[in-house]
């Protein structure tokens, strides 16, 4: 955990550092050449550049490993039955409302607007035609999966992938092998994931450094009111939209289970990471809610992989920041699009520190956004990722404990019960750093 720490520490310190370099420069010497040609645009723009495309890189292997181990963690085909299909169905209804919610507060709210990037960053870029609907729907299935790879469709990637999961699991222990391969293929691109995450701090500066040297202090405004933005979506979806889902489906009493869930989400917000978090969701799910282990061991893995709630959220209020601030309408359709494609998406997000970022690449590519954007918001991620991995994880207990209602598997007794399953901290040290080393 103190890894984790650190490194949310470093990330922040040379985000500072990047605003009060850049902001300095922009001051003072701004009209200095060699510090415009060898330091903004070039040291700057380079260490800058590279980190967005290695965020850009990592997107469709992570997405395609992490998809086929999602898909296939369920295990025998005939538990893609009642339980699967509730918790799917559940985690993309919360992730629709979540995200829907998102783009309509950012609407509402304006983050962004007032700083118009048009006139320099975005001069010669040209927002391409939103496809109709139709079109959308028809081109998720790939006529060629390998051209659908090379040209990073997601859309077309995610259906492909899905399907190819199912049908490992359809063909029974020829498969075994194939989803074995997946399994530690995605192992490895969660180590490359790490690797890009130690070097975020330079890249938070290099991309802070350009962006405050060439605009300013002024972007400071703009800045937090996205934070405030995801900020406020985040606690709206926690308190509002799931409690309200425990309510009327679990039938069970939100305070009770916000009080049990804590120390999940304390553990969740100190990593960062839903997959680091597994081990202490499933203790708390399993000894303090009182779900019995059949269907929390089934379902709380399986909504670290699909379930992103909160990163849904970011998305649809970066999207709308990114658009307030480089001045480009969206319009009905654009929203649509950036719905469907983060519901979509957070089926293959894992559940580790900075994937958001790189599946807002991706869905900032699909609406014709500038990826450039990014270089905005990624200073003050860090602290909202830590926010929304506290969401997602309470999210996964919340469609646990839902689903385990339905299907007779909650025992009330145990979830009434204050004292119930309560574990001293220290008991969790031992558990820790495995977790945090083998899941993150």
């Amino acid at each position: 955990m103190s890894s984790k720490m650190s490194m949310t520490t470093k990330i922040l310190i040379w985000m500072v550092a990047g605003l009060v370099v850049g902001s300095l420069i922009n001051t003072f010497l701004s009209k200095v050449e060699w510090v415009q040609v060898y330091l903004v645009e070039g040291l700057f723009q380079v260490v800058g550049a590279l980190f967005i495309s290695t965020l850009k890189m990592l997107v469709v292997p992570l997405v395609t490993f992490s998809l086929i181990c999602g898909v296939c963690g369920l295990g025998d085909i005939n538990k893609l039955g009642r339980v699967g299909l509730k918790s799917f169905l559940l985690f993309m209804l919360t992730t629709a409302l979540a995200i829907s919610m998102a783009i309509a507060v950012a609407t509402l709210i304006g983050p962004g607007q007032g700083f118009d990037m048009a006139s320099s960053a975005a001069s010669s870029f040209t927002a391409p035609e939103a496809p109709p609907f139709s079109q959308v729907i028809i081109d998720l299935v790939p006529t060629n999966p390998i051209a659908a790879y090379a040209e990073g469709n997601m859309l077309q990637i995610i259906f492909f992938t899905i399907l190819f999961g199912i049908c490992i699991l359809m063909i029974g222990e020829r498969g075994k092998p194939l989803i074995d391969l997946a399994e530690r293929l995605n192992e490895v691109m969660m180590q490359v994931v790490n690797i890009v995450m130690h070097i975020a701090p330079y890249g938070v500066f290099a991309l802070m450094c350009k962006t405050f040297s060439q605009q300013g202090l002024d972007l400071i405004i703009p800045m937090m009111s996205y934070f405030g933005a995801v900020a406020l979506v985040l606690a709206l979806h926690l308190t509002g939209t799931l409690m309200l889902i425990l309510k009327l489906l679990g039938k069970v009493n939100p305070l009770i289970f916000l009080k049990k869930m804590r120390a999940a989400q304390i553990f969740a917000f100190s990593t960062s990471s839903s997959n680091a978090t597994i081990p202490v969701t499933l203790t708390s799910v399993e000894k303090r809610i009182g779900v019995d282990n059949s269907t929390a061991s089934f379902v709380v893995p399986f909504g670290a992989t699909i379930n992103m709630d909160g990163t849904a959220i970011m998305q649809g209020v970066a999207t709308v920041f990114i658009a307030n601030v480089y001045g480009i309408e969206l319009g009905l359709m654009g929203y649509l699009t950036v719905v469907l494609m983060s519901v979509l998406a957070s089926i293959g997000t894992a559940g580790v520190p900075g994937v958001g970022l790189i599946m807002l690449a991706m869905v900032l590519n699909q609406v014709g956004l500038p990826v450039e954007g990014i270089a905005l918001i990624i200073g003050v991620d860090r602290l909202l990722d830590m926010m929304r991995t506290a969401v997602n994880v309470t999210g996964d207990a919340v469609i646990t404990t839902v689903v385990a209602r339905s299907e007779k598997t909650l025992n009330l007794d145990t979830f009434n019960d204050p004292d119930a399953g309560i574990i001293k901290e220290g008991i969790h040290l031992p558990h820790e750093k495995p977790a945090a080393t083998n899941q993150a």
